[in-house]
């Protein structure tokens, strides 16, 4: 992947938010250009095709604006010979619970994706070929997190895929890290500082299949000194 394909993704994904302000542009930039779940999704091909796919505490709908960038890339010639070819979503529904967020991603996006402002836990997921949840779990307590997934698992379609990120509380001073930064990135947002409800690697693999899932773990904080693992769950038997 060339330096400079990065950069038109980059440039491409976080134009948009432009029009929503200084800071969701900037966050848009910083986001985007170093945590490497981004280009991880995209290289390894895990958006399905032709996909409707559910953000669960989308932010400010920046995955929306990542698939919307690649797939005008792909479009047009530009797109690493080795990727699986870029996505084109069905329909793309975000789920956050901070307005302002959802203010930002709808300037940005307008029409091109959907926006709601709700609670995960009592929001309607209705039915998905993908669901993603991207470092927002650990928010909720240790109840409302298996209601959720169970929950996602009766949204997903039986060929469907959960994209879920977690922070594993077992890996020591990473983990502390990536504790300390969430907390700061939280108070930076808006959100009021209060209790994470952290978990094991190993406990969110046995709470995935205790509930029908197959678990592939990819570790997802390349670059960073965090202990994030990406978890690839899908329904059924693996292969």
């Amino acid at each position: 992947m060339s330096t400079a394909f990065r950069r038109a993704l980059l440039d491409t994904a976080a134009l948009p938010y432009r029009s929503a302000g200084r800071f969701a542009w900037y966050f848009a930039r910083g986001k985007l250009g170093r945590d490497p779940v981004f280009l991880g999704l995209l290289e390894r091909g895990l958006i399905p095709d032709r996909a409707r796919i559910l953000d669960l505490g989308c932010g400010q709908g920046l995955l929306a604006s990542w698939l919307l960038a690649a797939r005008a890339l792909f479009e047009a010639g530009q797109w690493p010979a080795r990727w699986p070819p870029a996505p084109k979503p069905l329909a793309y529904r975000g789920v956050e619970l901070m307005p302002r967020d959802v203010r930002r991603a709808s300037r940005a996006l307008g029409e091109r994706a959907e926006f709601v402002l709700a609670d995960m836990r009592t929001a309607e997921f209705g039915k998905s070929d993908a669901i993603v949840i991207l470092d927002v779990l650990h928010y909720i307590d240790y109840s409302a997190q298996d209601d959720v997934l169970r929950r996602v698992r009766e949204a997903l379609v039986p060929v469907g895929v959960l994209l879920l990120r977690v922070g594993d509380a077992a890996a020591g001073l990473p983990f502390r890290i990536s504790h300390w930064v969430d907390h700061l990135v939280s108070f930076t947002r808006g959100h009021r500082l209060s209790r994470l409800y952290c978990r094991s690697l190993q406990d969110w693999q046995t709470s995935l299949c205790r509930l029908g899932f197959t678990v592939e773990p990819v570790p997802m904080s390349q670059g960073t000194p965090f202990a994030n693992v990406l978890l690839i769950a899908r329904l059924g038997p693996a292969g």
